[in-house]
């Protein structure tokens, strides 16, 4: 028996609506990252290599690439792109966990956004003001 069909259809359709509007409201347009998180620009070679603000760089057997929607990306689907990247090294000084950054994310400050060349300060070092 098929009464109500179209009554049934629509009212469902209505509610798959007005019950998705607040999901989409509540998705984060910044991510948290931990605090130990570094940034850099990141170019993947040839997996495990990659280079982290021009200088070679290893991923760990276990790393994990996530994308700007925090989905897993493999570093082949990233080969010989430039990315602003936030990343974790493991106790082994690998590079654990990276997150490619949106707009909004690179935006922040965050250590090692800003590019170094030596990682000590001598006596006569400029302090900034």
């Amino acid at each position: 028996m098929k009464r109500c069909t179209a009554y049934a259809y629509i009212l469902t359709s209505a509610a798959r609506v007005f019950y998705a509007l607040p999901a989409a409201a509540q998705t984060p347009t910044v991510r948290e990252f931990p605090a130990a998180a570094m940034r850099a620009e990141m170019t993947v070679q040839n997996h495990p290599e990659i280079s982290l603000n021009d200088k070679p760089e290893r991923l760990s057997p276990g790393a994990r690439i996530f994308d700007t929607r925090n989905l897993l990306v493999l570093s082949s689907q990233l080969q010989g792109q430039r990315l602003n990247v936030n990343y974790l090294r493991d106790t082994g000084n690998q590079i654990e966990r990276v997150w490619i950054l949106n707009p909004e994310e690179a935006k922040q400050k965050r250590p090692g956004s800003e590019r170094t060349i030596f990682n000590f300060i001598t006596g006569s070092t400029p302090t900034k003001p």
